[in-house]
């Protein structure tokens, strides 16, 4: 209150400063009314209007319209079309371009909505994937303008600027091919109905004489080139690696060794079989990949091996390992080999058609039988009162059976659809199991030349390399599904479901698999080279490693040995782990 009397006392003239101001007589309702309350006098500086904000006039004319904010959904009166058409108020964000300024509703701009039918925008989205064109669809729709394509113009016009649903023109009336045709039925010897020939149609057509030259030349080419003619057999010719042929006591290679520290003429297996960890000694001969290797019978002494090479190898498995004789007489590669019951006596088949019997010992080719079809597999006969006769699976869905002492075809088994992979002999040697490219597994009474048993599922694949396991229960099957199935090889011959050994890549090759000599462990080889080695009861991966550079096709456990393994590869090396 103090100040608004030193703003009264501040406002007084000057003139009167020095005079006495003339104070009106203050009635009794002044003295109890608050100091604060009380009007103004009409001479004070606070009593007079001060201007805050004093009239501009502007320079140029103001928007009287009333704007509407641009999120508004609803109006409650009828706005003029200036002020719906009006711009949007309010501050701009600053740096902004020209680009981010304008007004759009997807990146490249704003896109106007239109309507299309579903069914035009389809037939024209046809007819362009169909036929290369379409309606232009940003001209106006004036039938006055025509249509304007888009696309392939040319074939438009020649169409007619038809779309798919629509029919072309095929035939015209000048391009239409017209028959000589007579149609009334009164004309009895010139009828001619809908059997009517075309105009200038020619039915017999004969070649001129060039061409007849022409056709003669390549007649006689087919001709030529169909005919087979006998190649002549290869001169079979063995080489012995040794000094001798015998030791000092008058015995050959064949002698079973006894100072190698294995029993080799035991029938038991070893008690118990451990992984093998590392190489021992690397077999080096074969100039091309190695196709099979066998363990001499019963003892496994000595190795045999076949080779893409056409050559047939016998090696040393103990003392110095020594590649003893070197069988030559196949024309190409050699595919299989199996030793007899004694292991005096071996077969070789290879892609020249030919199944060649060798004398182990001398290297001397006992005879020859071929069928002009390729042999897959060859296997002797396991009893000792059939080791005259000897099955070969050939590459025309056939199984044949020859005679040795004549030479002769004595069986034929022809229920298969494919070539014939593999042969194993099972219950006590009267049956034996048959895969083959036609993805089944067929089961043969011996000599009896229609299948009891055929295994065929959807789900198989072809299954080039079998191997029963060392108690004649199993069989072990390499699928192509890179898988290993497991058959029983007793009564019914059913598919083993819970045992099915996985992680290897063999599709496309006839890696061979085998059995620990106690059923410990299942070993395979790899189309990468590697060796892998499974538990056998709880079908897990113990061990895989690289043993070779190529395809490893073969693999064998040695029967008296706990832990050595012999290895083939496509890289032409034979090797020994343990």
């Amino acid at each position: 209150m103090s100040s608004l009397l030193g703003l009264q006392a501040y406002g007084s003239d000057e003139d009167m400063s020095g005079d006495e101001v003339n104070e009106p007589e203050k009635s009794s309702v002044d003295q109890e009314t608050p100091q604060h309350l009380l009007p103004l006098p009409s001479n004070s500086l606070l009593s007079k209007r001060v201007e805050i904000a004093p009239v501009a006039i502007p320079t140029n004319n103001l928007d009287d319209r009333l704007h509407i904010d641009p999120l508004t959904k609803e109006l409650s009166y009828n706005p003029r079309y200036d002020v719906l058409a009006a711009p949007v108020l309010g501050p701009e964000l600053p740096n902004q371009s020209a680009f981010h300024k304008m007004k759009r509703n997807m990146l490249s701009g704003f896109a106007e909505a239109a309507h299309v039918s579903d069914f035009e925008f389809e037939k024209e989205r046809r007819t362009f994937t169909s036929y290369g064109y379409a309606v232009d669809p940003s001209i106006s729709s004036d039938p006055g303008e025509g249509l304007k394509m888009v696309g392939d113009t040319a074939a438009a016009r020649k169409s007619d600027n038809v779309s798919v649903f629509e029919s072309k023109k095929r035939y015209t009336t000048e391009t239409k091919r017209k028959r000589d045709s007579n149609s009334d039925p009164t004309d009895i010897d010139g009828f001619k109905g809908p059997w009517a020939k075309y105009e200038n149609e020619k039915t017999v057509m004969c070649p001129s004489e060039e061409e007849k030259i022409q056709l003669d030349e390549i007649l006689a080419k087919r001709q030529k080139r169909g005919k087979q003619t006998d190649d002549k057999i290869e001169e079979e010719k063995t080489l012995l690696h040794l000094r001798t042929a015998s030791d000092y006591q008058g015995r050959s290679f064949l002698h079973v060794p006894q100072d190698v520290g294995v029993n080799l003429k035991s029938d038991e297996p070893p008690a118990k079989c451990f992984m093998p960890k590392k190489l021992i000694h690397t077999w080096k001969g074969h100039n091309k990949g190695v196709s099979a290797i066998r363990w001499f019978p019963k003892s496994a002494h000595l190795l045999l091996s076949c080779s893409m090479d056409t050559k047939v190898k016998i090696w040393e498995v103990y003392n110095e390992r020594r590649c003893i004789r070197t069988y030559m007489g196949h024309k190409q590669a050699v595919r299989d080999v199996s030793f007899d019951n004694d292991g005096k006596r071996f077969l070789s088949c290879g892609y020249d058609r030919y199944i060649k019997l060798w004398d182990t010992e001398t290297g001397e080719c006992i005879s020859r039988f071929t069928n002009r079809k390729v042999p897959y597999c060859v296997k002797f006969h396991p009893d000792e009162d059939k080791q005259d006769l000897f099955v070969a699976g050939t590459s025309d869905k056939k199984i044949v059976c020859w005679d040795i002492r004549t030479g002769e075809i004595v069986q034929e088994y022809d229920r298969h659809l494919g070539a014939v992979n593999t042969i194993t002999f099972v219950d006590e040697n009267r049956r034996f199991v048959s895969t083959s490219d036609d993805k089944s597994l067929r089961v043969w009474e011996w000599d009896i030349p229609v299948d009891f048993k055929y295994i065929a599922d959807p789900t198989m694949h072809s299954m080039p390399a079998v191997t029963q396991s060392p108690n004649k229960k199993w069989l072990a099957c390499q699928s192509m599904d890179n898988k290993i199935v497991i058959f029983s090889s007793l009564d019914r011959f059913k598919l083993n479901r819970k045992k099915t050994f996985t992680g290897h890549m063999v599709a496309g090759y006839a890696c061979n698999l085998d059995f620990s000599p106690d059923m410990s462990y299942l070993i395979s080889g790899d189309a990468d080279g590697r060796a892998y080695v499974w538990d056998w009861k709880t079908t897990k991966l113990y061990q895989k490693w690289k043993a070779h550079d190529d395809v490893c096709i073969g693999i064998l456990w040695h029967p008296h040995e706990t832990s050595k393994i012999a290895t083939a590869g496509w890289d032409g090396l034979i090797k020994y782990w343990d």
